[in-house]
């Protein structure tokens, strides 16, 4: 069976990180003066930089050092297309996985939506070496606009000179920079797709249903509390990732499992 392997934030919850719309999620906690969906737009990085860099500072860079679960070495030898943009499966050796929302580790030079673009390894070590009171948001922001190369007489990022996060913003699109071609090749040669830790609230989701329910694929949904996506058929996995790993052999307790 050609099974792919669609994993969300409730993956990496186990190693710690928060989910996105849980009371301590990303999609929670925004900054003072603007809510998290408006902060993660490249409208805001490209209107007021030093606020967004912060804030994606805060939020993702603090987590660039945890290490990957069992279930993300469960899924290092698997077809993944995951949504999130921790490195983890990267660093559990998933050598051909496709992060279909960008890397924290990586960032590009500033582009048009649809160009490529090459990659730089992400300054976040620079930051905390260079920053002599990360603690102080002034300070931070400075250094941040130094790092991204974000001129500060104008405080507006330059085509082709500064440097933005590689990471799939909410009014962005997916590109191939994203690797969405390979995305939905995979995806149409799937006869079998596992949702696991996804709260189907982003679109890449969506686009992998329609291509599971054009081909008639098996679809499995792996989340303690799954999400109802309305379509019969549907096999439901009540349970965390890794206790789906650790049954994935043996049949599950009925108890456990619905169909839809």
């Amino acid at each position: 069976m050609n099974t792919l392997y669609i994993s969300g934030a409730g993956v990496s919850a186990e190693s710690g990180i928060p989910t996105f719309r849980g009371r301590d999620g990303f999609w929670s906690i925004g900054s003072a003066n603007y809510t998290p969906q408006e902060m993660a737009t490249r409208t805001m990085y490209m209107n007021h930089p030093d606020e967004f860099l912060l804030w994606y500072f805060r939020r993702f860079a603090s987590f660039r050092h945890i290490k990957p679960n069992n279930v993300h070495h469960w899924l290092a030898n698997k077809k993944l297309i995951t949504q999130n943009i921790d490195g983890l499966d990267g660093k559990a050796g998933n050598v051909g996985y496709i992060p279909i929302h960008g890397r924290l580790d990586k960032v590009t030079f500033l582009h048009q939506q649809g160009e490529n673009s090459d990659f730089l390894d992400a300054p976040w070590e620079d930051v905390v070496a260079d920053c002599t009171d990360l603690g102080n948001d002034t300070v931070l922001k400075s250094v941040l606009l130094d790092a991204f190369r974000v001129p500060k007489a104008t405080m507006i990022p330059e085509i082709g000179f500064s440097l933005k996060p590689f990471v799939l913003l909410f009014d962005e699109y997916y590109t191939d920079l994203y690797r969405m071609s390979q995305a939905e090749e995979w995806m149409r040669d799937a006869d079998c797709f596992v949702f696991m830790g996804t709260s189907f609230s982003v679109n890449i989701t969506n686009i992998a249903l329609r291509y599971a329910l054009t081909s008639g694929a098996k679809i499995e949904v792996v989340d303690p509390k799954p999400v109802d996506v309305g379509i019969e058929g549907v096999v439901y996995h009540e349970m965390m990732a890794h206790e789906y790993i650790l049954n994935n052999e043996t049949p599950m307790h009925t108890s456990s499992n619905r169909i839809i």
